[in-house]
């Protein structure tokens, strides 16, 4: 097992948008999928949600993690976790972001893919169906990651 560089490591985050985010809640970890997308200009993680357990336990404490895996096999994968600090975006910039975490994860969809992305849309209709998302950042401090390669 190898540390990746940090090019190979942000390429990890720049290249996917599921990831494994980890948060503590009333002295606990917890660990939930989210959709993410990498602003490589601000060096963050960009995601909402719908008011709840984890923005609240974020609120309280904004130190998180996100972890993405690349797992092409058992001899053959890639793991970044990215430790940073949780803030919460409001008007004009909660709405820039929000197009940018579309944008970005429609493109990758389509070039990973090859397919067009309605469930976007949909995703963000259910969302505002259930109240005004909460949009947020991750502002990434430090990045931890390995390889393995057979």
């Amino acid at each position: 097992m190898t540390d990746l560089t940090k090019n190979e490591s942000t390429g990890v985050l720049k290249n996917n948008y599921f990831g494994n985010l980890g948060y503590i809640s009333q002295d606990k970890p917890y660990v939930i999928p989210i959709t993410y997308y990498y602003d490589s200009e601000n060096h963050s993680l960009i995601s909402y949600a719908a008011e709840g357990h984890k923005i609240d336990a974020m609120r309280k404490n904004p130190s998180v993690s996100l972890a993405v895996q690349e797992i092409n096999s058992i001899h053959n994968w890639k793991s970044v976790l990215a430790h940073g600090t949780y803030e919460e975006l409001n008007a004009i910039d909660a709405k820039q972001n929000l197009h940018l975490f579309r944008e970005g994860v429609r493109k990758l969809i389509l070039k990973k893919e090859n397919k067009e992305t309605e469930f976007i849309s949909e995703f963000s209709s259910k969302l505002y169906s259930r109240g005004i998302p909460v949009v947020f950042r991750i502002l990434i401090s430090e990045i931890t990651s390995k390889r393995t390669e057979l």
